[in-house]
């Protein structure tokens, strides 16, 4: 299963890139994860964060994958447990879905990808930083992963 990870921002903190990397190792031959980091245009004083999330969201749309199931990581979408992530990763294993999980800059996603997308899913009701986000999802891929396979690593 081929999932890509859509990111805005470069240039991340050592700890940030290590999680990652280290969830993103831990998946072996059962899920291939593609980090592709899209770095944030300059912003100037004059430009509000809509204008910025809508450059983005250029960056971003020109960036999924073709064939790809579109997931946002957003603050307003729907929950997921730990179970309903790992049956969704069965469902695209059993398809040969590709996947791509988008995750917005400091001023979230705009509306044109959030209208793009086929689902929208929120990691919790807390607020986390977006560099953070990428350790959290590929810790949760690596998770739903090890449900599926039956290994200990989640003890539910």
């Amino acid at each position: 299963m081929d999932v890509t990870l859509l990111a805005i921002g470069t240039k991340m903190p050592n700890w940030v890139n290590d999680g990652y990397q280290e969830y993103a190792r831990r998946l072996g031959r059962d899920c291939k994860l593609t980090l592709k980091e899209i770095s944030s245009p300059r912003r100037s004083n004059s430009e509000d964060s809509t204008t910025v999330c809508r450059k983005e969201a250029e960056l971003l749309l020109a960036s999924i994958p073709k064939g790809a199931y579109v997931v946002a990581l957003d603050e307003h979408g729907k929950l997921q447990s730990t179970q309903s992530v790992a049956d969704k990763f069965q469902q695209f294993k059993e398809s040969s879905q590709s996947l791509a999980l988008i995750i917005g800059g400091a001023d979230g996603l705009s509306d044109l990808v959030l209208n793009q997308c086929n689902e929208k899913w929120s990691l919790s009701k807390m607020t986390f930083p977006h560099a953070m986000v990428r350790v959290i999802v590929a810790e949760q891929i690596y998770r739903a992963i090890s449900l599926l396979n039956n290994h200990p690593y989640h003890r539910a």
